[in-house]
């Protein structure tokens, strides 16, 4: 595997899923895997949940683990080509990487996107670098566009509690899929799509029916929401769901690239509560922060 970013790179998802639910049955129980290898992992912006749960996995696998931030501790770097350096940036990334390269064997980066350009942000630009300049395989830590690892995560939990569902017979989930609902939320300040993305994209592999709920204005890249039922209507969205997945995100620029990156609406009557998730099929409530 060259790089991470897309459930394509895993292959056989059902595969991948078995075998995530045998090492976490058994973390420690694979520690050769990673014997005698290090991963660096680089973050170009800040980080809590994926920074510790990444470290902490690899130390399970029995890597060692090099943790650089870049701006902080390390040579202010310039990311942009074709730019007089006589600033505060002392090294160019492009020269940054290789020598990164040759003190581990695998690479992760986390870099948001900016949400000031969409062409820019889509091409993933830094992370890209890393991939042709580095020599080692890249895993995405949240790119501008994609979060593989999140969802990686969200699918098995939802794998976990739905094989729990059926098997109590108190539990009113005879269906054979379970109903996975993306939902937009309404949040202050403008985030990226690159969470939903990836959520979007891994539900679209997975066993599960699948839909999309945002206000107008917020569809994210059709490459991404693939073959999902979109509805604009959030309690018909909501209505019989297994799973609500609540998360804000920023304009895409879909329908209007001028708009990208933009806050188009705070309706708050998009906010999951209890009245909201009575809708559902007394449905599990998720979010990529807890």
């Amino acid at each position: 595997m060259k790089t991470f970013f897309n459930v394509e790179d895993l292959g056989d998802l059902k595969a991948a899923l078995a075998e995530a639910k045998e090492v976490k049955a058994n973390r420690f129980g694979y520690q050769q895997l990673g014997k005698n290898k290090t991963l660096l992992m680089i973050f170009f912006n800040n980080s809590l949940r994926t920074r510790l749960s990444t470290q902490k996995a690899a130390m399970n696998l029995g890597m060692n683990v090099i943790v650089l931030d870049v701006n902080a501790g390390a040579w202010k770097l310039e990311t942009e080509r074709g730019v007089i350096m006589d600033g505060d940036k002392s090294e160019h990334l492009l020269e940054a990487i290789p020598v990164m390269g040759c003190y581990c064997d695998i690479i992760a980066v986390r870099s948001f996107a900016g949400l000031k350009d969409r062409d820019y942000d889509y091409a993933e630009t830094i992370v890209n670098q890393f991939v042709k300049h580095s020599g080692k395989p890249v895993v995405a830590m949240e790119t501008a566009t994609v979060h593989p690892l999140q969802a990686f995560a969200d699918l098995i939990t939802i794998n976990e509690k739905w094989a729990e569902l059926q098997g109590n017979p108190a539990t009113k989930c005879d269906h054979a899929r379970p109903k996975v609902v993306l939902t937009w939320a309404p949040h202050c300040r403008a985030l990226p799509q690159a969470v939903p993305n990836s959520f979007a994209q891994w539900m679209n592999e997975a066993d599960v029916d699948f839909v999309v709920t945002q206000p107008d204005g917020y569809e994210l890249d059709p490459k991404f929401v693939g073959n999902a039922k979109v509805e604009y209507d959030q309690k018909r969205a909501l209505e019989g769901a297994d799973f609500v997945y609540a998360k804000n995100w920023s304009c895409p620029g879909v329908k209007d690239s001028a708009q990208y990156g933009q806050i188009l609406s705070k309706d708050m009557s998009w906010t999951i509560d209890e009245e909201h998730m009575s809708w559902t099929n007394n449905g599990y409530f998720m979010h990529c922060l807890p």
